[in-house]
């Protein structure tokens, strides 16, 4: 399981069903014909539920539930009726290790993989496959009873157990599937260390057992590193079916398992079953090493494996297309024979099964850090092969949608670490054929497990961004298809949204398409509420509002067979919104700079109010607010981040007007005076919503009787809109308060990161004025928001890319290929600023050539205002890496490059996790260009060159992070190295 807890990924913020592609369901799919491959825009992408705790593995029931299970024991349900998460049980699981030394380490095991009975509707049985607490290392296979939504917990029926240790990570496994026979399937890992070699762990030394997975993976004695198939029986027990690796009968019985259906897997991951063939497959991870090494072997290969019957599949002695490793002795630090992959042998003290082992099967397809010259389609950098499932139409009899009969028979694969699904093509005989992206626009990052439900939808169950830990983009997406006619896609349009009557708006479905290429009907409704309705039936179309008033305009779109799709706008007629800017005098407009000062002022004109310039708008009825932002805000954030400012824009006007009255001579904020105090009315009419409208109309014509005998005096020269005001400013006052410290609409302000932030926020410059509104139309906001963002940009944020790869890994990376790829900002203000600093690498692992880059204004190709120097091939050492002794020796590629020392894919490392984004800053090359006096907002491309590059898909480098520094300050210090 190790690469799974190494990854993670933005992300974007969903609504519990949001739906992130187009292609909504029709009643009556049709197929595309098996030859045709269907329109992505046919798929639609839903997020079902989202932060989840480490999500490992789901099943599905027929009632439309999704179990599925998390790694610290929560076994949970969706329910697509209530779109609600429950807890259904708790399991108590172990999750850690214990070293001999007595340090304590977080672990992979934990609750690891659930699969229902075939029979469920009749038996309720669920199988957990987990790492059961207590003195003896173990993970067991389980069942139980589910009945409804409870966990029969008197029911578990113990049916086998695999003996591990718990002493060093890595490598559980976990997956289970049953085939068309009822027999199940168990994916188990090797249980072994990577950490001090990134070749084959077959260290021979006493107490070295941990490091060695000859014990395991090659140990036909051992159920550890192999794919385990028994048939599960009533009573809670197993039978052996027939056609295992080592059948009943087998020579030396005594010395090999029969529970063992193909061995020789390093971390075999989600497990599928072709039911038609019954050929299984999987994922499986494999090691660390970047390049090939003389005397130790071929570097890391992930793989996607398919087993036509038992077999061996060579872990620890052969990997890939039967690439052989050597034998190692770690005593003496010398290199032996290759294994040969007909006849391997497992000497190690460490095994208890067989010496002469089964020949190895080759991968089905195998892939290393860098690109693939065998399978190109599957990119290059951080690699976790997941795995999913064989497709055919036949298993979907009574499905209401299925997948179209071109994915029939193909394998659909994801990548943990990648984002990809791939469809892979297999000939008659189940060979390799040929692979496809399927959705090539959509990310499906973390994915830790994928099945089709019962309905023929597709399930992507996704880990998230950090491992051990829950996750904001754990989630269960599901993908379902529209065979039929697609509605149409609808863009609803206005150039103005409010105004002072009488106004014009431009009405526009510019952008609305129809995927099925009909022809479309348009009609524009306009109403009021209860009011008379105007109809259009142009896509574009310019309306005249003469009559104040809210407008509700409506935009339906009917394609040719009658589908139809709306969007609504509404419309403001009667008060002119304000305009507010926010202007930056003095400073950059798009960095900010710890204590280096930012003048400002403000700008607010109203077309019924007048302006701050004439005065008929007073500053202290503009709210100013000036704060930072943590790291990773976006705009939703910024809102939520600013409602105290918000409220006092919006009730500024109103304290004012009470102010400038009469009204202070018989009321007080918080005192009886010869009037109730303001905070004792709004107490008293504190949730009476027609409250406002009844006191403003007080206010107007006086009153009295509620408080005591002192009558209010009229105010009949206040207009309604004015009172109302008035009124929602005395109402604000039994509000919570809301901190919000105001600024000056005009001066100076020295940005400080706050106590205990780490400085890569932002700062938002805000500035909010609320009308005083009209008799007949509410006072309405405008506000002008400018963001100060940290000069330090990620690579993944631009807004333009080309020739750009990013796959979610601990420490992320981004692979810029091919000559003349770019990544590009938008609205960026070079004033000031001085040199750019980028920190990169061009690594031998990833195949990076290097290269410059050029910094260029508004386009690709514009004015070059920097350069870089060379960014140069290096392979960095990476910083903390563990040894097994002194003795240990340091392995060499071909290159003659030290090999690094460390796993960099598995899980988290010993003690606690490593601060991975230090240690990719501290691993990289910074380079400079030096900025060409610039000023005035552009795009600012980054572009990146070398002519050796003849390849597209030729790795440059990857670039870890663009620092923006301003004129006469030099790079701060500790980046690059």
């Amino acid at each position: 399981m190790k690469n799974h807890f190494q990854i993670r990924i933005s992300v974007l913020r969903s609504a519990l069903l949001g739906v992130l592609a187009v292609g909504l369901l029709s009643s009556r799919p049709l197929q595309s014909p098996p030859g045709d491959k269907p329109e992505d825009n046919r798929f639609t992408k839903v997020i079902l539920a989202e932060k989840l705790d480490e999500p490992m593995e789901m099943t599905f029931l027929n009632d439309g539930r999704v179990l599925f299970v998390e790694r610290k024991g929560a076994l949970k349900a969706y329910n697509p009726t209530t779109k609600e998460v429950t807890v259904i049980a708790n399991i108590p699981v172990s999750t850690k290790y214990t070293a001999k030394d007595g340090r304590i380490t977080e672990a992979e095991d934990g609750l690891l993989g659930i699969v229902t009975d075939p029979n469920y509707d009749q038996n309720h049985w669920i199988y957990l496959y987990y790492s059961e607490p207590g003195d003896v290392a173990k993970n067991i296979l389980t069942r139980y009873e589910l009945r409804g939504s409870e966990l029969v917990m008197s029911s578990k029926k113990v049916l086998l157990e695999v003996a591990t240790q718990r002493e060093q990570c890595c490598h559980t496994g976990g997956g289970m599937v049953f085939d068309s026979k009822g027999n199940l399937f168990l994916t188990t890992g090797d249980n072994t260390s990577p950490r001090d070699t990134p070749f084959n762990p077959i260290d021979e030394r006493e107490g070295r057992g941990p490091w060695d997975a000859q014990k395991s993976s090659g140990n036909t004695n051992d159920l550890r590193g192999k794919i385990i198939r028994i048939h599960p029986e009533a009573d809670g027990t197993y039978t052996i079916p027939d056609g295992n690796l080592f059948p009943k009968g087998t020579a030396n019985s005594q010395k090999t398992r029969p529970e063992i259906y193909t061995m020789g897997h390093r971390n075999p991951w989600r497990i599928s079953v072709d039911n038609k063939t019954g050929y299984i497959y999987w994922g499986e991870v494999g090691p660390d090493a970047s390049t090939d090494s003389t005397g130790r072997g071929p570097r890391g290969y992930d793989e996607f494996n398919q087993a036509k019957g038992p077999g061996n599949y060579g872990w620890p002695y052969i990997i890939g297309d039967n690439k052989s490793y050597n034998y190692f002795d770690f005593a003496s630090g010398k290199s032996g024979a290759v294994y040969d992959p007909a006849h391997p042998i497992n000497r190690s003290p460490n095994n208890t099964g067989l010496n002469d082992l089964p020949p190895v099967q080759k991968a089905l397809i195998w892939y290393p850090y860098s690109n693939s010259p065998e399978f190109p389609l599957v990119g290059r950098s951080g690699r976790s092969a997941t795995g999913g499932p064989v497709f055919h139409q036949s298993d979907f009899k009574n499905a209401k949608r299925v997948f179209p009969a071109y994915y029939e028979g193909k394998w659909l694969i994801a990548e943990f670490m990648r984002g990809w699904i791939m469809a892979v093509t297999l000939d008659e005989q189940g060979n390799y054929k040929s692979m496809e992206r399927f959705l090539p626009e959509e990310n499906f990052s973390s994915a830790i497990d994928m099945k089709f439900s019962p309905t023929g939808d597709l399930y992507v169950l996704e880990y998230g961004s950090a491992w051990f830990r829950g996750n904001d983009n754990a989630r269960i997406v599901k993908i379902e298809y529209n065979g039929g006619n697609r509605p149409p896609l609808v863009q609803a349009s206005a150039d103005k949204t409010g105004g002072a009557i009488p106004f014009n708006v431009a009405f526009s479905a510019n952008g609305t398409k129809d995927y099925d290429g009909d022809a479309l009907k348009y009609s524009w409704k306009i109403a009021q509420k209860g009011g008379p309705v105007r109809t259009f039936t142009q896509p574009n179309q310019v309306v005249t509002f003469d009559k104040p008033g809210v407008y509700q305009a409506t935009l339906t779109v009917t394609d040719a067979k009658g589908a139809t799709s709306t969007k609504s706008l509404e419309i403001k007629a009667g008060n002119e919104p304000p305009l507010v800017a926010f202007d930056i005098k003095k400073g950059n407009k798009s960095f900010f700079f710890p204590n280096q000062p930012i003048d400002y002022a403000v700008r607010v004109i109203d077309k019924e109010d007048g302006s701050l310039e004439n005065g008929k708008i007073a500053p202290t009825q503009v709210a100013v607010s000036i704060d930072y932002l943590a790291e990773g805000f976006d705009p939703i954030e910024v809102a939520q981040n600013h409602r105290g400012t918000e409220a006092v824009a919006r009730y500024a006007t109103g304290q004012r007007l009470i102010s400038q009255n009469d009204c202070k001579s018989c009321h007080m904020p918080d005192k009886k005076s010869v009037g109730p105090s303001y905070i004792d009315v709004a107490k008293k009419y504190k949730g009476d919503v027609a409250a406002v409208d009844r006191l403003a109309k007080k206010v107007i014509s006086g009153g009295g009787g509620v408080w005591g005998d002192h009558s209010m005096s009229a105010h009949p020269q206040l207009t309604n809109s004015d009172a109302t005001a008035m009124v929602n400013y005395i109402m604000s006052l039994d509000e919570k308060p809301m901190a919000a410290k105001t600024y000056p609409v005009q001066g100076s302000f020295l940005p400080k990161v706050p106590e205990g932030e780490n400085g890569k926020g932002g700062f938002a410059l805000r500035a909010s004025y609320t009308d005083r509104g009209t008799n007949i139309m509410k006072p309405v906001s405008s506000e002008s928001v400018v963001i100060l963002r940290n000069p330090e940009l990620l690579p993944e944020n631009a807004d333009l890319k080309k020739g750009t790869q990013f796959t979610t890994t601990p420490a992320k990376t981004f692979l810029v290929t091919g000559n003349q790829s770019f990544i590009g900002y938008k609205q960026l203000d070079l004033t000031d600023i001085g040199h750019i600093d980028i920190l990169a690498q061009a690594t031998t692992r990833v195949g990076a050539i290097g290269g410059q880059i050029e910094v260029r204004l508004d386009s690709p190709t514009g004015p070059m205002v920097g350069k870089t120097p060379m960014v140069k091939v290096s392979n960095p050492t990476f910083p903390g890496a563990a040894t097994a002794t002194t003795q240990r020796p340091t392995s060499t590629s071909a290159t003659g490059a030290a090999t690094p020392p460390v796993n960099t894919s598995a899980a988290a490392p010993a003690g606690a996790a490593p601060d991975r984004a230090a240690m990719m800053r501290r691993m990289s090359q910074k380079v400079t260009a030096d900025i060409t006096p610039t000023s005035g907002m552009h795009t600012v491309y980054f572009v990146f060159t070398n002519p050796q590059a003849t390849a597209d898909d030729q790795v440059l480098m990857q670039v870890v992070s663009i620092q923006f520094v301003p004129t006469g300050q030099a790079a701060s210090a500790g980046t690059g190295h």
